[in-house]
């Protein structure tokens, strides 16, 4: 280790509450880089889930973290220890793999001791240590049975307790869940939180499933194209995206563009406190519809300064945040549309809605169960509204690159709470 590292890893090893540290990494493949400027804190005891499509870079990270592969540029810090350079089996990190690569002819008992029989633990040590993680992953009935004879599931469970048997600083698992069926799915999701709150080991977990990273993590680093774009907590991922991409890659998305028609910087709110102002808008859709509509009176979003008057913004809407009212009600302003789909799913009616400009949204109600009655049918007119203040404000895409990376200033608290205020 050069005297400069020791230097940083001095300095790095200094916040007492940070695990992991990626400063500046990219990697390149020839001539083609897969990760451009990734900077990333991780904190002890922290469960951060890497996530974003197909070919955005997320395995390769964690194959960076792993020491498998090694930066084209950057430092990986562990502790305040520099580990770029250092081989996998150098690193106090343990992966689990989509395949869990367990030894058919050994047991289970034997396939969780293997790594400790290669580090000569004493026989003794190692029985006590396998029996404390099969019993965390609750197989100790199963520990002399074959990997062949077991389920998907405790296959999984078996890989992991070979993994936290080592004592990792760190546990890596790169879509551990993808092989599993659906309910099994649902129930390792439960299983892997709670085991990683009983361990207290920092899980960095790979996936490209929406409703499993916002389910399982404390934060999540949503990635395109080999850059961050936004990282949050599941809230501010969900409810504050960053940039367009990310409001469409999480969860299901309403985005209606709208023009600005007046801008009022620095209003107090009812505390005498200034804030970023109020915004007038129009939403497009509305000019196809019967009717004047009102304007509406939003927040001014935070990327205020560069907000003018005939400038086009989009306001996202969650499928749960849109109301839908007979065509005919005059106390909400909405937008006409037909029903083309309603699916009842016991605690919700979702509803698909074409408006009358041919765009589709989507709407989630709580199923009535007092008004049996409460369905639509297929072709009936209905009014799609929604409170001002439920909608998050973004920049139009054609004046913000939405692929430029991750702006932490635009991953601010959502301004108005979906309290009517």
């Amino acid at each position: 280790m050069t005297d400069h590292t020791r230097q940083s890893a001095t300095r790095l090893s200094q916040n007492n509450d940070v695990l992991l540290q990626l400063t500046g990494i990219k990697k390149s493949f020839g001539q083609t880089e897969v990760l451009t400027d990734i900077n990333l804190d991780i904190e002890h005891g922290e469960f951060i889930t890497l996530l974003g499509p197909s070919g955005c870079g997320k395995t390769t990270l964690l194959r960076l973290i792993a020491g498998f592969e090694q930066p084209t540029a950057g430092a990986i810090y562990l502790d305040g220890v520099q580990m770029a350079g250092l081989p996998a089996d150098k690193r106090p990190v343990n992966t689990v793999f989509q395949q869990y690569a367990l030894f058919p002819h050994m047991s289970v008992a034997q396939n969780v001791a293997y790594g400790l029989k290669l580090k000569k633990v004493p026989k003794d040590e190692i029985q006590k240590r396998v029996q404390e993680a099969l019993g965390m992953v609750q197989l100790e009935h199963l520990a002399s049975r074959r990997p062949q004879e077991l389920s998907g599931g405790q296959q999984q469970r078996v890989a992991i307790a070979r993994a936290v048997i080592n004592r990792p600083k760190l546990l890596l698992l790169d879509e551990p869940l993808s092989a599993l069926d659906h309910k099994l799915r649902l129930q390792m999701q439960s299983e892997l939180k709670r085991l990683q709150r009983e361990l207290g080991i920092t899980f960095v977990f790979v996936t490209h499933d929406q409703e499993e990273a916002l389910s399982m993590s404390d934060r999540i680093a949503v990635m395109k194209d080999g850059r961050f774009q936004q990282i949050g907590t599941p809230i501010e991922i969900y409810e504050t995206p960053a940039n367009l991409f990310t409001a469409k890659f999480i969860g299901e998305a309403n985005l209606f563009k709208a023009e600005v028609h007046g801008v009022y910087p620095e209003q107090p709110d009812r505390n005498g406190q200034l804030t970023n102002g109020r915004i007038e808008v129009e939403v497009c859709e509305a000019q196809v519809q019967d009717g004047q509509t009102p304007l509406r009176n939003l927040r001014r979003p935070d990327f205020a300064s560069d907000v003018q008057v005939g400038d086009i913004v989009n306001l996202l809407l969650r499928p749960e945040d849109l109301r839908i009212y007979a065509p005919n009600d005059s106390e909400h302003a909405g937008l006409i549309g037909h029903v083309i789909e309603s699916n009842y799913k016991g605690s919700t009616l979702d509803s698909i809605i074409e408006l009358k400009n041919g765009h589709i949204v989507k709407a989630s109600e709580f199923f009535d169960e007092d008004d049996p009655s409460f369905d639509y049918k297929l072709g009936e007119a209905v009014k799609v509204s929604w409170v001002d203040g439920w909608e998050w404000v973004l920049p139009d895409e054609d004046t913000t690159d939405v692929d430029s990376g991750f702006n932490p200033a635009a991953s601010s608290q959502k301004t108005d709470q979906k309290d009517g205020n």
